[in-house]
């Protein structure tokens, strides 16, 4: 017992002699950065952009937590109901929506960073689908995206003296002349599994002929005249892609192996095209009728809300820093070719000039950049982003029902009418 006295006595004098310490820890702010870049390589990124930050910011300390993307959500809802969230979040724009429902954003620190890096900054377009569902406020500082969209083997159209789509039906027409089913020969791989891939693309053919699940005031609009002709003309599509349910590898490998010189994908096939394949000879374009529409994926750096002042303040620092050109592009090639920037600043670096990949493309990257504006999504209405958008997809009905039309042979305006009826209920009872 003596001695616990004599060591806390002990304990107790070094502090009291080292008190110059203490008022140094008083100016000293310690921030996380929850991240789910769990690969050693982009760890060792992030870990070099944190170190420079610190060194232009000697008061400020950042730590990592890599966390796995399937296990997010729920280190999120762990943390949130302990009081102890990471001050800087990574989050697409939907789970970002989710956060700010559920009050985990400090809309304040967002847009004082937004408007520190300049709303100019960012392509035309981005800022909008990062609107929170009042339209008031922002969800997220946007660092990177990737687009999805109909790619397509130039010298296939070619040869079939086919001009290359640049609409609907010039789209489909190329599909049923290029379709050989006999030979294993498919005229576009697409999505038809009921999986989120067939929602996204599906969702850019329903927007590019003015059909949105919600409209304006927050209802359901599914069966809807220009909805039917959307799913009409995507079952008519899907008669001349591989038969079964399709996902994401099916199409992938359709495309990568030469079944089908067309396919709906994203920007994520970039790498695989440009360590397997000639990039030149790869053409992209957008679902095209009213409008053009391609479906994008945002990811932002989010602010957390409940956190003492001068946390927050460290954490606008931060992310700030993080959308400065040289920063922002090294963000941006951890993914070189399958990311995109939507901070203009990124292409003028010589990290994204002297990448490899995107030299290998040439002016692919652009093309993709000027479609950035032409971002829908299903839920964005205007200025407004309906979080129970993450409901509905999280229902699988919209997949299900592009599913049971295509693959199903389902009639139409029966399935229309019933996967509206189930949107319908499941909002009511939200």
């Amino acid at each position: 017992m003596i001695k616990s006295k004599i060591v806390l006595l002990s304990a107790l004098v070094s502090c009291a002699l080292i008190s110059g310490c203490k008022e140094e820890n008083k100016t000293h702010v310690s921030i996380e950065f929850m991240h789910s870049s769990v690969e050693q390589e982009r760890q060792a990124v992030i870990s070099k952009l944190i170190a420079r930050f610190e060194k232009e910011n000697p008061g400020i300390t950042v730590k990592q937590v890599p966390v796995e993307e399937d296990a997010f959500n729920t280190k999120v809802i762990t943390l949130s109901r302990s009081g102890s969230l990471p001050e800087v979040l990574e989050a697409n724009q939907d789970y970002s929506k989710v956060l700010d429902k559920d009050q985990l954003i400090d809309r304040d620190a967002v847009a004082t960073v937004i408007n520190n890096v300049g709303k100019d900054v960012f392509y035309d377009g981005v800022l909008r689908i990062v609107r929170t569902e009042d339209g008031a406020a922002w969800t997220g500082i946007p660092i990177s995206a990737w687009i999805g969209g109909i790619w397509y083997r130039k010298d296939v159209l070619a040869k079939a003296g086919l001009e290359e789509p640049a609409n609907w039906q010039q789209l489909l027409n190329a599909a049923q002349k290029l379709n050989d089913p006999a030979n294993k020969k498919y005229g576009i791989a697409m999505a038809t599994a009921e999986s989120v891939l067939t929602e996204q693309s599906f969702s850019q053919f329903a927007l590019s002929n003015k059909a949105n699940v919600f409209n304006a005031e927050g209802k359901i609009t599914l069966n809807t005249p220009e909805m039917m002709q959307a799913l009409t003309y995507y079952r008519d599509l899907a008669v001349y892609t591989m038969p079964g349910s399709n996902d994401t590898m099916e199409v992938k490998d359709a495309f990568m192996n030469g079944a089908a010189p067309m396919a709906i994908y994203s920007t994520y096939i970039l790498p695989a095209i440009v360590k397997e394949d000639n990039p030149q000879n790869i053409g992209f374009m957008v679902p095209t009728e009213k409008s053009a529409a391609v479906y994008g994926m945002l990811t932002s750096l989010t602010i957390t809300a409940g956190q003492k002042p001068e946390e927050t303040d460290a954490a606008k620092k931060f992310v700030t820093f993080m959308e400065q050109a040289d920063n922002a592009a090294e963000w941006v090639m951890m993914s070189p070719g399958a990311a995109l920037p939507p901070n203009k600043t990124v292409v003028t670096t010589s990290t994204w000039k002297n990448n490899n990949v995107i030299k290998a493309l040439g002016d692919l990257p652009n093309q993709l950049i000027r479609e950035l504006p032409n971002i829908q999504v299903f839920g964005a209405v205007g200025d407004k982003n309906f979080t129970r958008m993450g409901e509905v997809t999280g229902s699988g009905v919209v997949n299900t029902m592009v599913h049971n039309v295509t693959v199903g042979k389902a009639d139409l305006p029966g399935t229309l009418q019933a996967s509206q009826k189930k949107l319908d209920e499941l909002i009511e009872q939200h």
